[in-house]
């Protein structure tokens, strides 16, 4: 039985969508850079045209870009040094199974040797190797027209692509300003555990090809913080939520919006339509970012900009429904805290409403969550 599992499925299974965003990537940047290279038929004269280890670049570069293995500098360095050995060993070695053999293990020592490790580099330097004619045409140039420039525009549409669709590529290093664009890391990575603590753990365990330090601390941290919801207990969102809500409706001035954050020091405003409908939330963010907006237009101050703004309202007056939030994370009454620990450590949102037949019943702020905790802690102790 365990020798059967074995031999199945080893990737965690994924979301059709993320499966088709990989696909749509893949087709799109091998279309491209075949135009960037003029035609897909091969033009031994320039050396423009399309190899089969693009393909296999495309894999890891539009499917797991996340992989150190997909990173640029292996992407680029990794193919092109790939070819370099490749057409080497094609010009010195006549005989085609030695040559073909050669050139491959050679280009797995050389890249490893330079920290780039890029898996379709062994198929740039067999296609060399099985490539007598193009080589004798091209020569060492084909390390750079086809591979290199054809593996530089695949990662830059690759990048493009991942910031598109709201992924990171290249991945973050270590450290790299957190999602605040401070210089602190994000607080479910704060592990007290330094760039070399981490790197050692990886090649500990062999795994530096795999993840990177940036990716291992989001797992740590990740993983600590399920731990985490394991003491809570079957706490749900109807045992924390706070219940006599401050709300407003989508006409509700912005002028008054502003009063009832101040007044009431809350940093989150459920906006209703009748009979107590969610139709969104304020945040106070947005409050900010509006303020932002007419300073940037009007050339001043942040201060003497949200005056202004709150001042024009009776000439052209901001609504609630204006600068609501329709979108974000929304709980029942039954939802386990669990569930709402990672939005809140993680910073994705200050407060998650708490719905029931799309009526809003309560909402689970940062500060309702940390006072939960903390009752659980001193019961605990």
């Amino acid at each position: 039985m365990h020798i059967l599992r074995s031999l199945g499925p080893a990737v965690a299974r994924t979301a059709p969508t993320e499966a088709l965003r990989a696909g749509i990537g893949a087709f799109a940047g091998l279309a491209v850079t075949g135009l960037f290279l003029l035609s897909p038929a091969v033009d031994l004269e320039l050396g423009m045209y399309l190899v089969a280890p693009f393909g296999a670049s495309s894999v890891l570069l539009f499917a797991v870009p996340n992989s150190p293995l997909a990173q640029p500098w292996s992407a680029i360095v990794g193919n092109t040094l790939a070819a370099l050995v490749g057409v080497a060993v094609a010009l010195l070695v006549p005989e085609a199974s030695l040559r073909i053999a050669l050139a491959v293990g050679l280009a797995v020592t050389v890249t490893i040797l330079c920290r780039a490790v890029h898996p379709p580099a062994g198929a740039v330097a067999m296609t060399a190797a099985m490539s007598p004619e193009a080589v004798e045409r091209l020569g060492f140039w084909f390390a750079l027209a086809p591979v290199g420039l054809g593996t530089v525009a695949l990662v830059a549409l690759a990048a493009l692509y991942a910031r598109l669709t709201g992924r990171h590529y290249p991945f973050r290093q270590f450290d790299a300003p957190g999602s605040h664009g401070t210089e602190d890391a994000d607080p479910a990575e704060r592990l007290g555990l330094s760039e070399e603590e981490l790197t050692a753990i990886l090649e500990r365990y062999r795994q530096s090809f795999n993840l990177g330090v940036e990716d291992l601390a989001r797992l740590i941290g990740a993983a600590e913080l399920q731990a985490a919801t394991h003491h809570t207990g079957p706490l749900t969102a109807a045992d924390i939520m706070s219940r006599d809500l401050i709300t407003v409706t989508p006409e509700t001035p912005l002028g008054e919006v502003a009063d009832l954050f101040a007044r009431h020091r809350i940093t989150s405003l459920p906006v209703v339509g009748p009979e107590a409908r969610f139709l969104g939330v304020i945040f106070q963010i947005h409050l900010i970012t509006r303020s932002r907006e007419d300073a940037l237009r009007l050339g001043r101050g942040f201060g003497p900009a949200l005056r202004r703004l709150l001042d024009r309202e009776r000439a052209q007056p901001v609504r609630a429904g204006d600068i609501m939030s329709v979108a974000g994370p929304r709980a029942t009454t039954a939802t386990p805290i669990a569930a709402l620990m990672p939005l809140m450590a993680e910073g994705e949102v200050d407060a998650v409403p708490v719905l029931e037949r799309g009526r809003i019943t309560g909402i689970v702020t940062r500060t309702d969550f940390i006072a939960a905790l903390a009752r659980r802690s001193v019961r605990a102790s």
